[in-house]
Formats: C-alpha cells, sequence, structure tokens
C-alpha cells in the first residue's frame, strides 16, 4: 500500500480520535466538524517535526517507522499524545473566540431569522421616528436639553404602542426620573389613525367566529375612538342593549413581540455595561413590562379587572358605575361591554355645572377614590378626565380597566396612619410610617433627621399653600431625595392620587383635592376598626401564640437535653444548599487540578533538562523522556481546567 494512502488513513483516524478526545476531555460540546478539521491540520503541520523527532531517536530509519522495538511503541505513544494536546490548544484557542454551536432545528433557524428581520426592520423604524423627531446625536448637541422631553414624547407617540404604555409606566418614576421628564412624559395619549371599516369588520368576525348580524343588530362603522393598539365602535346588540366593541388591530400584538423582544436584549446589554442598570435590575424591569404589557393586550383580564372593581364599589354607597361586560362575547382581542352614556370630563366646558354641584360631585368622586384605595384596596389606577363620564343624573361612569391597582390589606394599615399623619401635620408620624413602607437603595447613605427635615418642611408647606401644591408629588420626590425605595403599589396609589388632582380639577378649576383627602381619611379610619375584624384579629393572634406557646415546652427539653448530653451543634446555613456545597467542591477540584498541572509541567521542565542518568536510546536519556510524559498530562490537566473557567466565563 502507497505510503501517502497510510498518511491519509491515519490522519483521519487521528482527526476523529481528537474529537472524541476532545469532547470528552474538555468537558463540552465543541462541534465535531471543527474539532475534526483542526485536528487535521494540526496534525499536517507538525508532520515534518514529527518525522525528525521520530529520527533523531532512531525509530524512523529509511522510510520506515520501527515498530517491533518497544522503546519505538513508547516514543510514537508520546509524539501522539502530544499532538493531541496541540490539538487542543487550538480548539480552546478557536472555542475562546469563536464558541461553537450545536446544529440548531431548521424551523427553529428559519424561525430566528424571521425574527431577525422583523427586528432590524424596528430597529431601522425606530431610529427614523427618533431622527425625525430631533433625538440623533447632532440634532441633540445642536438642540440641547431643554426640549429633550418634548421631542422624546413626540418620539414615543409615533414609535407605537410598546413605547407609549413604557412612557406611561416611566411617568410614574417618580422615584427615579426628573420632574420635567415626568410632567411630558404624563401627557402621553394613545390616539391614532383608526384602520379601515373592512379590516376592523373582519377582526371583530373573526373574533366572534360568526357573522356579525347574528350577534348585533346594529354597528357602527367610524370608531369613537382610535388608539395604537385598538379601537372602538358603537354598536347595538339584538337584544337592544347599546354596547361599546373594543377590536384590537390585527398587527399590534406581532408590533409587540419584537418591540418586547428588542426592550429585552437592551436591557440584557445595559446590565452588562453598566453598573447602574445591574443595580436597578434592568432586566428584571424589561421581564415585568413585558408582562403586563400581554396582559393588558389580553382583554379576558380587563373583563376580571372590570368585574373586580364592580365588587368593590357594590359594596359602599357611591355615585361611581362600571359598565357591564358581556363576557360571552369578550375574547382575548375583543371587549364588548355596556355603553355609557354621558360626556367625559375631558370635554367638559369651565362652568358647565353649577359650582354647588360640581364641588358636591367632586367630592364624591375623591371620597369614592379613597375608600377604593384605603378600604377596598381595589381602585381604578388611570383615572385621567378621559376615563370618567358624565351622565345626566350626576352619576360618573368609569371606563377602560386596563390599569387597575391593588393594595394589600397590612400596607393599607400603614397608609391610614400616614394620611391620617399628613392630615395632623405629624412629621415624626409621618417619616415613622415612611420607614416601615420603604426600605434604603442599595449603596445609599441614610440620614433618618434628614428625611424627617424634608417631611416637615413640605407638610407645613401644604397645610399654609392650601390647593396650590400636590402633597403625594412632593412627598414621592422627598422619598427621591432621600434615596428611598418605594413599593411599586403604594407608587401607584400616589400617582392615582396625582392624576386624580386634574380630574377633579376639570369639574371645580378651584377644587383643593388634597385638603379634602386629608379631611375624610380620619373618618374612614373607622371602617378599619371594626369591632368584627378586632374580634377575628384577636382570635387569629390568640391562636398563634397559643400554637407556639404548646411547642415551646417540648423545644426547650429538646435543647437542654442536647446540652446534658453533649449534642447540641450549630448548623452553618452558608453551606447548606447543595449548590452551594457542590460550588465549593467544584472550586476545590479545579484548584487541585491546576495544582497538580502546574506540578506536573514543571517536574517535566526540570527532567528534561537534567543531564545524566540512563539512554533510552543512544540519543534519548530516559530523564528526557519521562518529562515529556509528565509534562503531557500537566498540560492535558491545564487544559481541562482552563476550558472549565472559560465555560464559566462565557
Amino acid at each position: 500500500m502507497p505510503n501517502w494512502i497510510i498518511v491519509g488513513l491515519v490522519a483521519l483516524a487521528f482527526a476523529l480520535a481528537s474529537a472524541w478526545v476532545a469532547r470528552r476531555l474538555l468537558d463540552t460540546d465543541v462541534g465535531w466538524v471543527r474539532a475534526a478539521v483542526t485536528a487535521l491540520v494540526v496534525f499536517v503541520l507538525s508532520l515534518p517535526l514529527v518525522i525528525w523527532t521520530l529520527t533523531e531517536a532512531d525509530v524512523y530509519e529509511s522510510g520506515r517507522i520501527v515498530v517491533d522495538d518497544p522503546i519505538a511503541v513508547l516514543f510514537l505513544a508520546i509524539i501522539l499524545g502530544w499532538m493531541f494536546a496541540a490539538a487542543m490548544v487550538v480548539i480552546v484557542t478557536l472555542e475562546f473566540f469563536w464558541p461553537s454551536h450545536g446544529m440548531a432545528n431548521p424551523v427553529t433557524v428559519v424561525r430566528e431569522a424571521l425574527r431577525r428581520r422583523d427586528r432590524a426592520r424596528r430597529y431601522a423604524q425606530i431610529v427614523a421616528i427618533g431622527s425625525r423627531r430631533g433625538l440623533g446625536f447632532y440634532e441633540g448637541r445642536r438642540r440641547g436639553t431643554a426640549d429633550l422631553p418634548t421631542a422624546l414624547v413626540a418620539a414615543m407617540n409615533d414609535a407605537g404602542v410598546t413605547f407609549v404604555k413604557l412612557g406611561q409606566v416611566l411617568s410614574s418614576r417618580e422615584d427615579v426620573l426628573p420632574r420635567d421628564l415626568i410632567d411630558a412624559l404624563s401627557t402621553l395619549q394613545m390616539d391614532s389613525t383608526p384602520i379601515p371599516w373592512p379590516e376592523a369588520e373582519a377582526a371583530i368576525t373573526a373574533q366572534l367566529r360568526r357573522p356579525i348580524p347574528e350577534v348585533f343588530a346594529e354597528i357602527d362603522p367610524e370608531p369613537l375612538a382610535a388608539a395604537s393598539v385598538a379601537q372602538v365602535h358603537a354598536a347595538r346588540l339584538l337584544t337592544g342593549d347599546p354596547v361599546v366593541v373594543k377590536i384590537q388591530r390585527p398587527r399590534a400584538r406581532a408590533q409587540v413581540t419584537t418591540d418586547l423582544d428588542i426592550l429585552d436584549r437592551l436591557a440584557t446589554e445595559a446590565e452588562r455595561r453598566t453598573g447602574w442598570a445591574k443595580e436597578y435590575g434592568m432586566r428584571a424591569l424589561a421581564t415585568e413590562f413585558a408582562r403586563a404589557l400581554r396582559e393588558e393586550l389580553d382583554y379576558r383580564i380587563e373583563a376580571a379587572n372590570t368585574e373586580m372593581l364592580r365588587g368593590a364599589i357594590a359594596k359602599s354607597p357611591s355615585i361611581l358605575r362600571v359598565p357591564r361586560v358581556y363576557a360571552e362575547l369578550t375574547t382575548a382581542q375583543m371587549l364588548v361591554q355596556e355603553r355609557a352614556s354621558g360626556i367625559p370630563l375631558s370635554r367638559l366646558e369651565p362652568d358647565a355645572l353649577p359650582a354647588e354641584q360640581a364641588t358636591e360631585i367632586a367630592n364624591a368622586l375623591l371620597d369614592a377614590v379613597v375608600d377604593q384605595i384605603a378600604i377596598r384596596g381595589v381602585f381604578h389606577a388611570d383615572l385621567h378626565p378621559g376615563n370618567v363620564i358624565l351622565g345626566e343624573d350626576g352619576t360618573l361612569t368609569l371606563i377602560d380597566f386596563g390599569a387597575v391597582g391593588v393594595v394589600e390589606h397590612s400596607m393599607r394599615r400603614m397608609l391610614i396612619p400616614l394620611l391620617i399623619g399628613m392630615s395632623n401635620d405629624d412629621d415624626v408620624a409621618v417619616t415613622d410610617v415612611v420607614l416601615l413602607l420603604c426600605t434604603p437603595m442599595p449603596g445609599a447613605t441614610f440620614d433618618t433627621v434628614a428625611l424627617q427635615h424634608d417631611i416637615g418642611v413640605i407638610l407645613t408647606r401644604i397645610h399654609n399653600s392650601g390647593a396650590d401644591e400636590n402633597i403625594f408629588r412632593l412627598l414621592v420626590d422627598v422619598l427621591r431625595r432621600n434615596r428611598l425605595a418605594i413599593p411599586p403599589s403604594l407608587l401607584l396609589v400616589f400617582r392615582t392620587l396625582a392624576s386624580l388632582e386634574g380630574t377633579l380639577r376639570k369639574l371645580d378649576p378651584g377644587y383643593d383635592m388634597v385638603g379634602r383627602a386629608l379631611e375624610v381619611v380620619p373618618g374612614m379610619a373607622l371602617n378599619l376598626l371594626s369591632p368584627r375584624q378586632a374580634m377575628l384579629s384577636t382570635q387569629t393572634w390568640s391562636a398563634l401564640l397559643g400554637e407556639q406557646l404548646r411547642r415551646m415546652p417540648r423545644r426547650v427539653e429538646t435543647i437542654t437535653g442536647s446540652l446534658a448530653d453533649g449534642t447540641l451543634s450549630v448548623r452553618l446555613r452558608s453551606l447548606e444548599s447543595d449548590g452551594e456545597r457542590n460550588w465549593v467542591e467544584t472550586l476545590f477540584g479545579r484548584l487541585t487540578t491546576m495544582v497538580v498541572g502546574i506540578t506536573l509541567i514543571v517536574t517535566g521542565i526540570m527532567l528534561g533538562v537534567a543531564d545524566g542518568g540512563p539512554m533510552l536510546t543512544g540519543d534519548v536519556p530516559a530523564f528526557a523522556f519521562l518529562g515529556s510524559v509528565m509534562g503531557l498530562g500537566g498540560l492535558l490537566l491545564l487544559l481541562r481546567s482552563l476550558r472549565t473557567a472559560l465555560r464559566r466565563r462565557s
């Protein structure tokens, strides 16, 4: 058989064997093709050096390898081992700069390609919108920062539902963003150009899964309102009931999916590159925003929110009404509910109502909202004037229940004393309640005296300035300045009350919301102190205390018995979990592997340069051969340890 065929077969066998060994020894999913090609290249490049080494060791003579001598077999084995090591060094280097990936599912590859196309297209749209609105780098430097909030709001309105919703969420973060940006983001609206009626009709038919005449006696092709995600049509059921149909735009969900993917990638990259993003948990915030937006796109959740708020309002006399939802006609992308009659407060002309009637309605609205927040724990969280409709009989109908807040009972118990302390100008009590509700941000220096001083200042200002300032905005500013983390539910309460002030002043331009709220809260506090609730709470805590007392003697006996027997032990929680113990064991194992590998390499070098000793062949000392073997073993151990470290780093 010709020598070149033998060399080719040996090279192929070496490449396959090296790929197999590399995948097992390096403990990672190295690509088969890459490992085999790398090993083949190493074999070809090292072949001249191998022939020279075998010739010097008297193993390669007259164009053939002497294999009948045991010494020759040892030389062949060690040379193959070093070739394996060289191949693995190259593989590790390639993995560091260019990690290999397994073969993906073709369907997944196509899906990811389509997503990348959608992301690229959306990126281009967003960049074009930002540039058009003056948010480019050069435009921003030319215009300065004064017009930044206005330009940002305009760009968000143009970018669509995801960015409008993101802006609305950011507008509630008074604890993070500056006031001028908060005020600008609060003006974001969802108004948009309506989709043509044939497209809306097709979407309604698809959600009904039957022709429209089988459900509706009539439906107005002209929408009552249109937003980036949906539009609303007036209709009448076959029973004669007037309703509104809120239909989601067919392409809204796909755009939101792409935008949320982009936001998640941007948040991940921000956490990787910046410390502030990691401190605020940017990835977790993006995930929570995505979850909330997906829920808002599911109108079945809005229908459930509507019924929950209806139940809360029904428990106390109120002028508020909540439209009925037709659950049998409601789907994830379509909502059918009772049509509210009247005029939205956003369209109410100044002095349209007599002053006394306007003040009476404003008082009733504020009392109902405070009752929802402080007593019931369920409230409408988006009470801008367009979501409150004034009926001819003086009742107020709430609409759009995509944002409904929930305050747990433990926070409501703290919220009432907070409002009473504000009403009583008690800065000590308000400070103590705030410290029970809020915690200092990580790494922030905190001064209780400074916080109490700032709270006392705003309470004094409010009690002497009347209706000119909003105490809830001022309190949030104080908490942000003192680096306190505000619970999301409490921040939502403050934001709702702050936005409610503008709604109330649509009824009465000079309405003092803060004064009225602080006036009615002490009376509402009695509702949380009913004899029945006090009795139930006493019974619950008494049962818990009794159970703890019954278990106390056995626990004391166990401890004293262990002390008497000398068997009392203390468990360290720092290494209690399996994950922590595995981490420590892995760390020590890797350290041991590195120490042994370095020791073998150093010993191999020392043996390789040592003079004297028996000769393995005429030109090769036995110590040098043994040092080569030990060095090879140490190199393989270091390669394995290095590859594990690289995997953890990536």
